[in-house]
């Protein structure tokens, strides 16, 4: 009977009538679909006193919350028990992971028991009475089983935590981080965890499942792209793979933090399976060997897992005994195993790789043996040959020494006398050069003359500078500032800086070329050109010879043209001066 709203207590329940809100379970194993909400059960026991037993009765499900047992005593009254995994681990009254009810069992009547049961997540609601002395046998195989489950669980994890450090590959420590999450998952729905590891801890126990849960699936999918060279040879899934963990992560962190009773929704699980159990299977499909243990160790897992989530969809017929209702287990287990396989096959893999490429090594250094021996050979005979050679050349250098030693004494003499006559002529070409100079600067200052033969003279920026220095200053510097004659050179080139008041002047200030933007050598060249011409050149013209735009030519033919305008006086009595008196 559903008690969607909690206001149903044991006294109505037994007063007149009650009976009809109960009707029969049709499912072959009940359960509360509705979480966090109470429902009532009740079952009828058939006594018999002969049987001289004890007897219990054993809720199945250890994950369930709260359990209210009401019993009748031998008078027919009841008495309240409660049990769940809410209550401490020690108020049970036998020391195992399930819930135990004694009964008494000294009278020949039919007893009806009542059991008001909540949980926050999906339980298995199965009551099963048992003698004593049958459950002490069923218990002591049971944990003998565990025992050996979780031992080998260890076993596999240490084993690959050896290997892990001996080789230093990350797959193996994803597998033992893989495998231990699966042995603490199993240890939390089994029970076993709450008995060992926290029996006081109920409110953590509640959801301690979920840590191990998501990282099987965050490890698992880690695991399965390193066996299976993923990121290498399906970049895609890859990517999907990523994408997966970290969604899974945050889900587990909002559940955690928010809605803890979507921990429940186990079945998310179904979405890292497949893709793990999928990118095994293709490249299974490519000729990876090690994946054919992969696929086959998670296609038992695919199927528990298959299997135990249509068992919650309703499909009871499933549920057909002990096989079944561990099927996950059993997948697990199974799985483990295959992937040992697996991570074995991989190693054979690599060592038959390794003792290929060492055979390879030796067929090489064999060969190369072979060749060193053979060019040993042919250097013995090479060095043999070239030393006769070098004796025979040598004998001869002797001798062309003896006839160089003769023809070097001779020309020492004539070099002397060579030496004498440059002497001179170094004395005359000095001269000369002084002479050309002179003429050219002369003609540079009157005469017309190409832009090569002008720029012979003035080559570069800093012999423009050096000219304009010596027009505008000479010798003799005064500050445009205060008028002080000391100064110091400045920081830009061939500018002066005055030692009183720290002005510097640049050489190009209070000049004709003052803010111009062209090259000083071709500005130089056409205040040349236009003087030369008496100011009669055109723009057009000077444009073509300079290679400069005509409207710039145009502006600087008007400025010289005023310039001499307006120094005509000066320029009558210029003689060799010429064209530099417009500079400055």
């Amino acid at each position: 009977m559903e008690d969607s709203s909690g206001g149903w207590d044991f006294e109505k329940l037994t007063a007149p009538g009650a009976d009809t809100l109960f009707h029969a379970s049709k499912k072959g194993t009940p359960q509360n679909l509705k979480l966090g909400r109470y429902c009532w059960y009740k079952i009828i026991i058939r006594h018999d006193s002969t049987l001289n037993r004890p007897y219990i009765l054993e809720f199945f499900d250890q994950t369930i919350d709260d359990i209210e047992a009401y019993l009748p005593d031998n008078t027919g009254k009841y008495y309240e028990v409660k049990l769940g995994d809410q209550y401490p681990f020690s108020k049970r009254l036998f020391a195992h992971k399930n819930f135990e009810l004694q009964l008494d069992n000294n009278n020949n009547r039919e007893s009806v028991y009542y059991f008001r049961v909540r949980s926050s997540q999906l339980a298995d609601i199965i009551i099963v009475l048992r003698s004593v002395s049958w459950f002490v046998g069923y218990a002591l195989d049971e944990y003998l089983s565990f025992g050996l489950f979780y031992g080998m669980i260890l076993i596999f994890a240490l084993y690959n935590l050896i290997i892990f450090f001996a080789v230093r590959q990350s797959q193996y420590l994803y597998y033992v981080l893989y495998i231990l999450s699966v042995g603490l998952y199993e240890m939390c729905i089994d029970g076993i965890a709450y008995q060992y590891l926290w029996p006081n801890a109920f409110n953590w126990n509640q959801y301690a499942f979920a840590i191990p849960l998501a990282c099987m699936s965050v490890f698992t999918l880690l695991f399965a792209s390193k066996l299976l060279h993923v990121k290498e040879k399906m970049p895609v899934v890859y990517r999907i793979i990523i994408t997966v963990i970290i969604v899974r992560i945050l889900f587990f962190v909002w559940c955690l933090c928010f809605q803890r009773t979507w921990f429940n929704y186990k079945f998310i699980e179904f979405i890292p399976l497949s893709l793990a159990f999928g990118a095994g299977i293709y490249r299974l499909k490519t000729g990876y060997r090690p994946a054919r243990f992969y696929v086959l160790g998670y296609s038992f897992l695919f199927a528990g897992f298959v299997l135990k989530f249509f068992i919650m969809l309703g499909y009871n017929w499933l549920n057909f005994g002990v096989v079944s209702y561990y099927s996950l287990t059993m997948g697990f287990l199974l799985e483990m195993f295959f992937l040992s396989f697996a991570i074995g096959d991989k190693v054979r893999l690599l060592l038959q790789k390794r003792d290929k490429a060492r055979q390879e090594v030796i067929r090489q250094m064999t060969v190369n043996a072979k060749l060193k021996d053979t060019h040993n050979q042919q250097l013995e005979q090479q060095v043999t040959e070239r030393t006769r050679e070098l004796v025979e050349k040598s004998n001869l250098i002797a001798t062309q020494n003896e006839e160089l030693n003769q023809a070097n004494e001779l020309l020492q003499q004539q070099a002397a006398e060579i030496t004498r006559m440059n002497a001179l002529l170094e004395q005359d070409n000095t001269q000369l050069r002084t002479n050309v100079e002179k003429v050219t600067k002369a003609r540079a200052l009157s005469t017309t003359m190409s832009f090569e033969e002008f720029s012979n003279i003035y080559p570069d920026a800093d012999s423009c500078y050096r000219f304009l220095a010596e027009l505008k200053w000479g010798q003799h510097f005064a500050c445009k500032k205060c008028g002080d004659t000391h100064f110091f050179a400045g920081h830009q080139p061939f500018s002066r800086r005055c030692g009183a008041c720290d002005y510097e002047e640049s050489v190009l200030a209070h000049t004709l070329f003052q803010n111009s933007r062209i090259p000083i050598n071709k500005a130089f060249y056409m205040v040349f050109l236009i003087y030369n011409s008496k100011g009669k050149i055109s723009s057009h013209k000077l444009s073509e010879v300079v290679g400069i735009r005509q409207s710039t030519c145009w502006t600087y033919v008007n400025r010289v043209r005023t310039l001499m305008e307006e120094r005509k006086k000066d320029l009558k009595q210029a003689d060799e001066q010429g064209w530099s008196k417009l500079v400055c």
